[in-house]
């Protein structure tokens, strides 16, 4: 297996990549003295294909294994279901000579770390993401929480996994949308951070579309290292790495007006990058053939990239509850043509959704 390093000093750590590599997980856990016991969360639709050859393997490597299944689906990152983890690691009698695998997608990676962040004031966690989606993003940087009604990850806290545990194989079994999903985020690299890969992107689109293994292990550890780079410099958001929001603002907003049920996550975001690169050619950051080739790429992924018909005042109500916000306004990161970004702080949001498709 291939692997990179996120330096964070001692709460350093490495993410593995590979392909059919779920059977290395036991033995890359026991390396790193994990406790005694592990309790793995994970969904019904993961755990039918996958659940088996991470139990085998870390029963293997000498540990005693519980499962821990929650609902499959962002409507179900919750409380409620946090509180079910909860429920079960404590009738377990799991302590913190324990520790949590996240089997899934970014639901699962989010909820269980969040889980393992504050359960007993904290238990070590793994990630072993299985989509697209959580492979180059969400299990990589420590970010860990649940939904609230009223706006997305509004609870949680930073916390580290102590692996990442990366097999591409996993996307054979995953469904289109869901892999769909996932290249909106690659896409999201490429367009603020890496100007190479965004033409790699591009021009391989086919390759990618039909989950070519070696392209996909190029695009997956190309953007972990991106995102490594940036967690090192800043590791709690406090700067540099709200780049990595681009899309998700507004894409956040989107999923929260549409009840976290009518798009996925990436198809949110890719909605989100639109009105993003929309606004930027307004303010001159990019040309209109940058923000042309932008949306070229995204309709090639088969993404969305129309705001749904939600009013100016719906909008902007849902992006004021935003994390983000600072004294009524929002600090945005729109794309500087392809491969820069900018921060732009936005007060009057007008006229970003109205350039972005929103109230002509």
């Amino acid at each position: 297996m291939d692997n990179i390093t996120v330096g964070l000093g001692e709460r350093s750590y490495k993410i593995f990549f590979g392909h059919q590599v779920l059977a290395e997980t036991g033995p890359l856990c026991r390396d790193l003295k994990m406790g005694s016991r592990a309790a793995v969360v994970t969904n019904p639709t993961v755990g039918a294909h996958y659940f088996e050859p991470v139990r085998a393997s870390l029963a293997k490597a000498g540990f005693t294994v519980h499962r821990i299944e929650i609902p499959d689906g962002e409507e179900y990152k919750n409380s409620e279901t946090l509180k079910g983890i909860y429920d079960r690691l404590i009738d377990l009698g799991l302590d913190r000579g324990s520790y949590l695998v996240a089997l899934g997608g970014g639901v699962v990676g989010d909820i269980a770390g969040y889980a393992a962040a504050t359960y007993l004031r904290g238990i070590p966690f793994v990630q072993v993401p299985t989509t697209l989606l959580a492979q180059v993003d969400s299990s990589v940087g420590g970010k860990t929480g649940i939904n609230h009604e009223k706006g997305k990850n509004l609870i949680g806290a930073f916390y580290q996994p102590g692996l990442v545990m990366i097999d591409v194989a996993t996307l054979d079994t995953l469904p289109e949308r869901e892999y769909l999903s996932g290249l909106a985020e690659v896409a999201k690299y490429g367009i603020v951070l890496d100007g190479e890969l965004f033409d790699f992107i591009f021009n391989n689109t086919d390759k990618l579309l039909g989950r070519d293994t070696e392209s996909l292990l190029f695009v997956i550890q190309r953007s972990c290292a991106i995102k490594a780079s940036v967690v090192e410099k800043d590791e709690r958001e406090t700067g540099l790495r709200a780049v990595l929001n681009y899309g998700h603002t507004v894409g956040h907003a989107v999923e929260t007006l549409t009840g976290y049920t009518k798009y996925k996550h990436g198809e949110a975001v890719a909605i989100g990058m639109v009105a993003a690169a929309k606004y930027a050619e307004s303010m001159g950051l990019a040309n209109k053939s940058e923000t042309e080739r932008i949306i070229t790429l995204l309709k090639a992924l088969r993404l969305p990239v129309e705001l749904p018909e939600f009013s100016v005042a719906a909008y902007t109500e849902a992006l004021l509850r935003d994390k983000k916000v600072r004294d009524g306004g929002l600090n945005f990161v729109f794309n500087k043509g392809i491969g820069g970004f900018h921060f732009a702080r936005v007060t009057d949001l007008s006229p970003l959704l109205k350039t972005g498709g929103i109230g002509g």
